[in-house]
């Protein structure tokens, strides 16, 4: 794999589920542009997309539009990526752990999103800085992987 070029990304996305859309173009941009794998846009993805998900769902209870930043670095290998909202103060990493479900049909709705975060990030950490809630997440990038 060749060296991944340095580079921060930032971008602003509205508390509405709506965005997911934008979150996901937002993250293949990021990812192409800096040539990182597929299986490393798409994990990041699903975290990204479950972490959003529960900031939109449970973090205001206001009515009012508010603002979740996202920062995306690519340096020495690894990929960061940070999330501030301005949402009641909620560390995901203090949520108790669910137990696996034996099958899909004895599933339960909801709870995997944290789960499924910690197995594909190296590193997940929590702050509270003044009224914002800070989650970063980070990711070894494979050097034995074809990038795109």
């Amino acid at each position: 794999m060749d060296e991944l070029q340095t580079q921060n990304y930032s971008f602003e996305l509205n508390n509405q589920l709506s965005e997911l859309k934008a979150l996901n173009r937002h993250l293949i941009a990021f990812g192409r542009t800096v040539g990182l794998p597929e299986l490393t846009i798409s994990e990041i993805n699903v975290c990204l997309d479950e972490l959003f998900t529960n900031i939109v769902s449970y973090g205001f209870n206001d009515g009012l539009d508010h603002k979740i930043k996202f920062r995306l670095t690519v340096d020495d290998k690894i990929l960061t990526a940070i999330i501030e909202d301005d949402g009641g103060p909620f560390n995901p990493l203090k949520k108790k752990a669910v137990k696996l479900p034996k099958n899909v049909d004895s599933a339960n709705i909801g709870g995997l999103g944290i789960h499924i975060t910690r197995e594909l990030m190296e590193d997940v950490s929590y702050e509270r800085k003044g009224r914002r809630n800070k989650l970063t997440l980070k990711k070894r990038i494979p050097t034995n992987i074809k990038k795109n």
